[in-house]
């Protein structure tokens, strides 16, 4: 794995060294510079503030006092909503919408009020941490700070590093969880993190002899998405406005600095274009008409409406086109070692790949109580009986999956692909029959690829620009970035260390974030801030179209 000078390896890198800068990028980079100083005001200001309060002796007579008062107050609470006092004093009113948005934290920052910038230190810290973080995959991915270096497969090495992880894992992290429920949270954490490991190394070695795999692991992603949703909506109802935008913050908030930071389009990122819609659709399927949710034939019929959307939205490739591409500015990719291809092909191609898997994660949502309760009922027969049940139901589980090896897994490629959307299904629905059969095998998960599994959506954006290199607006990482040149197995531990340790920090910021913004249950609220944070977006656009202008002019 040797240096690679960019310039000469790729045509279109050679500007990668005199980056142009566009106005979201100056944009975003004056507001990182804005929330850094209000952050050190705010730390300033809190330096200053005493730190303990003067002693003073209260009288219990005084605590009865105000005790009485605060009663009162109480049983005067419902004059708030504008009523008049019995004693003919106006009551309290609450505040005007307009007067809320001033009294916002965010505005009061702005307008430099020195308690609400103590109150929201921790805020404003998170959003220095997040801008120092895209920083830093502009400075590792769009300049030559670092070098870059080529990728170089070895299957040994490949292998080597999943099983000491997965040994380690399994040695020091194996934990019980409370219930051996089927499909259990911790377990389907636990199932995400090793498919990510692999997906990860799949990039870094650049393992093509394991695409077919990594096709079935990103369709376990989207099953997840199904089964997820639809369990959670159908247990709790809650199709609140709040909850689903707390999701898609979630989904989008980070690849949405990602393309503005580096130039990118929101396809480069597929994984977030492709779960973001299938999360919409089992939202649409349920929120609608949600008192049918509690008859089982209507849900079936839901389902099978899922299906039939499907069917007609993608396998009539005609019909896909005539809905996307007057969103071809927002969905289209061009790829720049490859322009001549039509820009909605990417995205045609992704989603119609695990079309029909998130529908399945719905169905095998609907029959998880029926796979409990069987899978109980196995469990508590006579032992001989028991594990003939077990046994006999291991033996048609790998017939089956031996006849999906052989007939489509071992195909190549582009074979393959024209089957995948029809038979991801088969190897899933193995892996869950095993890894669920008995209540030893429910109970235990291995924690480290569990916490891998929480923080899968920032390892999978983060390992385009600090772990591996494109060097170009919208280029598939063709390259590694190389911190110690030279020394591929040094280079690889220290990049992935300081990688893993950035995916980490940006899913609790992102969630901080989310928590600060996006509150569940106060529609209000989220109204007022989504209408803050547009305006906010339009004042930093303009500061950074003036800034860019200024910066144009000057050169």
């Amino acid at each position: 794995m040797g240096e690679v000078d960019l310039a000469a390896a790729a045509p279109e890198a050679s500007a990668a060294s005199v980056p142009s800068f566009s106005v979201g990028q100056v944009a975003c980079l004056l507001t990182y510079l804005w929330a850094l100083a209000l952050y050190f005001y705010a730390l300033l200001l809190h330096s200053r503030r005493p730190k303990t309060l003067p002693k003073v002796h209260i009288s219990d007579a005084h605590l009865e006092k105000e005790r009485a008062i605060a009663a009162a107050a109480a049983e005067a609470a419902p004059l708030v909503n504008g009523s008049s006092s019995s004693d003919g004093g106006a009551a309290a009113k609450p505040k005007g919408f307009f007067e809320d948005m001033g009294s916002s934290g965010l505005i009061q920052c702005v307008l430099m009020n020195q308690q609400a910038l103590m109150d929201n230190k921790d805020t404003l810290l998170a959003i220095v941490e997040f801008g120092t973080i895209m920083l830093w995959f502009f400075l590792a991915d769009r300049t030559d700070v670092l070098p870059a270096s080529d990728k170089a497969y070895d299957r040994d090495l490949f292998l080597f590093i999943f099983l000491v992880l997965t040994i380690v894992a399994f040695s020091t992290s194996l934990q019980p969880v409370r219930t051996p429920l089927v499909l259990n949270r911790p377990q389907t954490e636990e199932w995400k993190g090793w498919m990510q490991v692999l997906f990860l190394l799949y990039h870094y070695f650049e393992a093509k002899e394991a695409y077919n795999a990594i096709r079935i692991f990103i369709a376990g992603y989207v099953w997840m998405t199904g089964f997820g949703n639809f369990s959670y909506y159908y247990r709790t109802g809650d199709f609140g406005i709040g909850r689903f935008c707390q999701m898609m913050w979630r989904l989008n908030f980070m690849v949405f600095f990602c393309c503005v930071v580096l130039q990118n389009e929101y396809m480069l990122y597929y994984i977030c274009p492709m779960h973001t819609l299938f999360t919409v659709m089992v939202y649409a399927a349920l929120a609608l008409a949600p008192q049918l949710n509690k008859s089982h034939p209507w849900l079936w019929i839901k389902i099978a409406g899922c299906f039939l959307t499907v069917l007609i939205f993608w396998d009539i490739k005609a019909v896909f086109m005539a809905v996307w591409r007057p969103f071809d500015w927002f969905m289209g990719y061009t790829d720049p070692r490859n322009p001549e291809v039509d820009r909605m092909h990417e995205w045609f191609f992704r989603s119609s790949l695990d079309r029909y898997i998130w529908v399945y994660g719905m169905v095998c949502a609907m029959l998880h109580p029926m796979a409990c309760k069987f899978l109980t009922s196995v469990d508590e027969l006579p032992s001989p009986r028991r594990w003939t049940v077990r046994a006999a139901i291991v033996a048609c589980t790998v017939a089956v999956f031996a006849v999906y090896y052989k007939s489509v897994y071992v195909l190549p490629k582009l074979e393959y692909n024209v089957l995948h959307p029809y038979t991801s299904w088969i190897p899933l629905t193995c892996w869950m029959i095993v890894r669920n059969l008995t209540p030893q095998l429910r109970t235990w998960s291995m924690r480290l690829y569990g916490w891998l599994g929480c923080i899968t959506l920032e390892t999978y954006l983060s390992q385009f620009h600090i772990w591996l290199r494109s060097s170009v607006p919208n280029g598939q990482p063709k390259y590694l970035l190389a911190i110690v040149p030279g020394y591929p197995l040094l280079n690889f531990a220290i990049c992935t260390a300081l990688y893993v340790f950035v995916s980490h920090r940006l899913f609790l910021v992102t969630n901080a974030l989310k928590d600060a913004v996006v509150p569940h249950d106060n529609n209000r609220t989220l109204l007022r801030n989504i209408i803050l944070m547009g305006v906010m977006m339009a004042a930093c656009t303009a500061m950074g179209f003036f800034g860019h202008t200024l910066a144009y002019a000057l050169s």
